[in-house]
């Protein structure tokens, strides 16, 4: 028994020595190529091996025809285990250098094309969330080209819709200034209309950059749809009424809500004067409100005959308007983008759909908690 722990004791120390000889050599060469820490670790073992074997050939005073044979197929053993090594680490370098060529497609156009010949498992995971963060790069450039050119639209339209009114002012006030106003009351009265307008554009785009911008200020408290429903078609009853449009709100659910009640007031009337500017004179604009299992969805249906199937995905951009026959005369497009906003930053969403004779919009809200 105390042979045995005098050789485990000497097979360490001479094991022990290796060991630690390899931990130096590997911290100096830390930054150098795998291939080399690989051979470095072979070498260790191989070296460990040896010392012990050494160690304890010493301390049992073995003939030095014995000690030559150790020592020879120790070295034999180090000579495959260097070539095993040097193998693997020339092949996981070769790996991670095609895993980096292909790393290196990435710019503003480009996409990750994961390498074809296999890897290791941690390579091939990392292939992996590389590709998916090509993917997300991808879709996030997309977004990007979209809301570029959703701005560009914004621009070129608040331009247009700026300068037609501004225009008519600088005439009436010309007129008015030079004395030649026929009928100064209609003049003061059109300008007070187009201040108004403007001043409407504005809001819009104030109240459109606070929701970009995620500062959109909310309170949001625990209120009936029914009467939130109630207050924006009384709102909405006088263009209703101009436009010879029928109000219909009876299918409107007594169920609670927590959200916001003047932001989505303004989302409801929004809404409303979007279908009844859309809907025919002797048309109908119906909303409703219902609760499902895990949501509350509120409802507008209006006769605009529908919109085309490719313009569905962008009715919700901003500056989106449809075609000429669409286009209300007044508005820059904003409403429906800042219906979308403040939908979303209650949490809920906002789409739209196709019926017969019109399209509905839905926008769907969280159940409140308890």
């Amino acid at each position: 028994m105390r042979a045995t722990v005098l050789i485990a004791l000497y097979a360490f120390a001479g094991a022990a020595v290796a060991g630690v000889a390899g931990a130096g050599v590997l911290r100096l060469i830390r930054r150098r190529s795998l291939t080399a820490s690989v051979a470095v670790v072979a070498a260790v073992g191989v070296g460990a091996m040896l010392a012990g074997t050494l160690a304890v050939a010493w301390a049992m005073f073995l003939s030095s025809h014995d000690l030559t044979v150790v020592t020879t197929v120790v070295a034999m053993a180090a000579v495959v285990s260097l070539a095993t090594a040097l193998l693997l680490g020339r092949w996981v370098v070769a790996r991670s250098r095609e895993l980096a060529d292909a790393a290196r497609s990435f710019g503003d156009a480009g996409a990750f094309a994961a390498p074809q010949v296999p890897a290791t498992a941690e390579l091939d995971a990392l292939s992996r969330e590389l590709a998916a963060t090509s993917a997300r790069l991808a879709e996030s450039r997309e977004r990007e080209r979209a809301l570029e050119k959703s701005r560009r639209e914004l621009v070129a339209w608040i331009s247009h819709d700026l300068r037609t009114p501004l225009a008519g002012l600088r005439a009436m006030s010309e007129a008015l200034e030079d004395g030649v106003a026929a009928d100064p009351d209609r003049y003061l009265k059109q300008i007070r209309t187009e201040v108004e307008r403007l001043n409407d554009m504005v809001g819009d785009l104030f109240e459109l950059s606070r929701i970009h911008a995620g500062t959109l200020p909310l309170s949001p408290a625990r209120i009936s749809l029914y009467d939130l429903v109630g207050d924006a078609l009384a709102g909405a009853d006088p263009l209703a009424r101009e436009h010879g449009v029928r109000l219909v709100g009876d299918g409107v659910e007594r169920v609670p809500v927590e959200v916001d009640a003047k932001e989505m007031t303004r989302v409801l009337g929004n809404l409303l004067v979007n279908a009844i500017r859309r809907t025919p004179a002797d048309g109908t604009v119906a909303i409703a409100a219902e609760r499902t299992a895990d949501a509350v969805v509120l409802s507008v249906t209006d006769g605009c005959g529908g919109i085309r199937e490719e313009d569905l995905p962008r009715v919700f951009d901003t500056g989106w308007r449809g075609t000429d026959a669409r286009t209300p005369p007044a508005g820059a497009g904003l409403g429906l983008a800042i219906v979308r906003g403040i939908v979303e930053a209650h949490q809920g969403r906002a789409s739209v759909r196709n019926i017969p004779g019109g399209c509905r919009f839905e926008v769907t809200l969280p159940v409140p908690t308890p």
